[in-house]
């Protein structure tokens, strides 16, 4: 395939230059080797592609023919391979992630490794943040995204979600709101609860809801 290319191209030069010498000098090739590689080229296609004379050299009418389809092979290959170089310089670099630590822990691992077997040549950092922070992360383009607990309000921010936890509550079994089956909100109210602090997700989350409680 190599050698067929470079003979195509070699036809391909000597043909708009109309000289071995010119041809030659293009290529950066000798002179012999360009006569060497046409001829071959000619005794494999079993046809005449150029009329040579002491001045001139000249297409036949076969390599007339053979011209423009010889061309477009040349342009479809080295647009193949700078598709094939581009994407190859695509899929290289570094992706930048603000992660709460929940996320770290929990499902991160596993989709980085199926990331990896896709797009080896490409490197994940992870910034652990708070919740806060993560947005900041990603407006100041400290991030390329992040991972977050609460809906992003910013409209600088595209927002789309990933999974959906409910919250639920944790007592003893002889817990007089153990055996419900569903526990509002203003049914905690009286009992002693273990929280968490106050730059949790968590705890803005729930904050958040109790906002506009009686």
């Amino acid at each position: 395939m190599k050698h067929e290319l470079s003979s195509m191209k070699a036809f391909v030069i000597l043909a708009e230059s109309s000289s071995f010498n010119n041809a030659a000098k293009l290529l950066n090739i000798t002179q012999p080797a360009l006569t060497r590689r046409i001829k071959k080229m000619e005794e494999d296609l079993h046809i005449q592609l150029f009329e040579r004379t002491t001045r001139k050299v000249t297409l036949t009418k076969a390599g007339k023919r053979l011209l423009p389809e010889a061309r477009e092979l040349i342009k479809k290959f080295d647009e193949t391979l700078f598709n094939i170089r581009d994407m190859n310089a695509y899929h290289r670099g570094m992706v930048t992630l603000a992660c709460i630590p929940t996320a770290v822990f929990y499902f991160l691992p596993l989709a980085i490794g199926k990331f990896n077997e896709l797009y080896p040549n490409i490197k994940v950092r992870i910034l652990e943040q708070g919740t806060n922070n993560c947005m900041e992360s990603v407006l100041c383009n400290e991030s390329d995204f992040g991972i977050n607990m609460n809906n992003v309000t910013n409209s600088s921010i595209d927002f789309s979600p990933l999974v959906n936890e409910p919250f639920v509550l944790a007592c003893r079994r002889d817990h007089p709101l153990a055996k419900k089956q569903l526990v509002e909100w203003q049914e905690l109210v009286g009992y002693k609860m273990i929280g968490v602090r106050s730059s949790s997700g968590n705890r803005l989350l729930i904050e958040q809801q109790l906002a506009d409680k009686p």
